[in-house]
């Protein structure tokens, strides 16, 4: 079993910035990939980001290349998602997700935590 629990979420002003924490929990292997994804309203849960907490390796949407960055502790315990400029686009419900492999499709990843609400004002 693998348990994800998502902080930081608030509301924030265009151009701003928020840093979400994702505290993952349980079997080791079973998290290796850590990824964000997020849904906005009347929309399909998309994904932002992902890392591979044993080595580092990190990829993004193009949406969110060059404000957004993920990051994991060494133990991969807790994996960031330092997101800057934000834009009221960016609004959202985010979610941390984990496998022992992912891509970019929500239905690689098996665990999911509860989410965290996003709100960018203009």
């Amino acid at each position: 079993q693998v348990q994800l629990v998502e902080s930081g979420g608030g509301l924030v002003q265009a151009g701003g910035s928020l840093r979400l924490s994702c505290a993952a929990s349980g079997r080791t292997v079973s998290r290796r990939y850590i990824a964000w994804f997020r849904q906005a309203s009347g929309k399909e849960r998309e994904f932002v980001a992902r890392i591979i907490t044993s080595g580092g390796g990190t990829s993004y949407a193009d949406s969110v290349k060059g404000r957004f960055t993920i990051s994991s502790d060494n133990a991969g315990n807790t994996v960031y998602l330092q997101m800057s400029n934000l834009k009221p686009e960016d609004t959202a419900v985010y979610y941390c997700a984990a496998s022992s492999y992912g891509r970019t499709y929500r239905t690689d990843y098996n665990y999911w935590g509860q989410g965290t609400q996003v709100t960018v004002s203009s």
